[in-house]
């Protein structure tokens, strides 16, 4: 049975994975253990390698720092964890070197860190439905809509969102119809990003300006996800908010907006936000007009709400020079590494990270497993 009370709750933090953010993951599980409270949790840290291996990690911080640009991994190497292995049993194990099998603990709740796909897209929420064992974050159908950009944006527009213009590249399109999709693409004019449709924190993006290196980018992409987004360059401010789940069905909260202050001729790409951060400015909060505020916290909780986010979100925006704001995405698991705008924008609000991480948990063990 589940820890009572006044006993300290078992908790599974989950990271790495097979995707092309698995460093990524690594360090945002580096911020989360250093902001558990240790007197209220017992933190069992299962990493998934890089092959897929699922193993007994160490859950010390410091093991998952940047340290001199280069990004953690998950070690091969490791004590193998096995999932439960029928729906009501929370009850994970471990084979041992001489492969005997030994419990692990009887987990309260899951901590899911992965980022992209295979881990953010609904995989792993799935499984942990499929074995009613509760966990933080998105569950399936919100989890897969916000990896898939198209998807995401189909939404967005369903619900009214404002949003800049984009066309998307079905797999195998470039290859059977390169005219049709370079006419779509001249039509949003230059400059575009080209985007794997379901990745995250930048992986595959490039910054097109002439048409002529239209099939690089297209190609750099496609290594990510055959099936791609490319969206039409805005000219304004980068503005995020951090949303979190309220419970009781109550609305959800919006932090302070913050601001990603790029140099010209750059934009906020994979090295710019974790192996050269030097010259890239987060600014929370944003020095932003009382309207403007009010408008980004206002879009970011429709957003939520639209895409049926549940627990935290992170919502991207571009404000322009009239003030006009414009969505162009909403993150369903928002890195908590040191560069991180997520905890920073609730510390910012009034929410430290420890408490953070404990609303979350709370959310988490409140909702009902399954259809909600």
């Amino acid at each position: 049975m589940p820890n009572t009370e006044n006993k300290r709750k078992n908790v599974i933090v989950l990271f790495g994975g097979t995707s092309g953010e698995h460093e990524v993951s690594c360090v945002t599980a580096g911020g989360v253990f250093g902001a558990l409270d240790r007197d209220r949790y017992e933190i069992h840290a299962v990493g998934i390698t890089p092959s897929g291996r699922w193993v007994l990690a160490s859950s010390d911080p410091r093991d998952w720092q940047i340290v001199d640009g280069e990004l953690p991994q998950v070690p091969e190497h490791g004590a193998e964890v096995l999932l439960p292995q029928r729906q009501g049993d929370r009850t994970w194990r471990l084979i041992t070197q001489d492969g005997q099998v030994e419990e692990l603990a009887n987990i309260d709740v899951v901590i899911p860190l992965l980022h992209g796909p295979y881990g953010e897209d609904g995989t792993i929420q799935g499984a942990l439905d499929l074995l009613n064992i509760p966990y933080v974050g998105s569950g399936v159908l919100s989890s897969a809509a916000c990896m898939d950009k198209q998807m995401m944006k189909t939404i967005f527009a369903g619900a009214g969102l404002p949003m800049g213009d984009y066309t998307t590249i079905a797999p195998g399109e470039w290859e059977r119809d390169e005219a049709g999709c370079r006419e779509r693409i001249a039509a949003l004019g230059l400059p575009v990003f080209v985007k794997p449709a379901r990745a995250g924190s930048s992986v595959g993006i490039t910054r097109v300006t002439q048409l002529a290196d239209l099939p690089a980018a297209i190609a750099a992409a496609q290594e990510h996800d055959p099936k791609l987004v490319i969206e039409a360059a805005i000219t304004g401010r980068e503005i995020e908010c951090a949303v979190l789940d309220s419970p009781h069905s109550e609305l959800p909260r919006a932090s302070l907006p913050g601001e990603i202050v790029v140099p010209d001729g750059q934009f906020y790409d994979y090295e710019s936000k974790y192996v050269d951060t030097s010259g890239i400015d987060l600014k929370a909060p944003a020095d932003l007009p009382e309207d403007t505020i009010a408008r980004v916290q206002e879009l970011a909780a429709v957003a939520f709400r639209a895409v049926h986010a549940e627990g935290l979100a992170r919502a991207d925006f571009f404000v322009s020079e009239t003030g006009q704001v414009l969505i162009n995405e909403i993150n369903t698991m928002p890195g908590f590494t040191p560069y991180s705008m997520y905890p920073k924008l609730w510390e910012v609000s009034g929410v430290s990270f420890g408490e953070l991480i404990d609303e979350l948990v709370a959310l988490a063990l409140a909702r009902p497993v399954g259809l909600r």
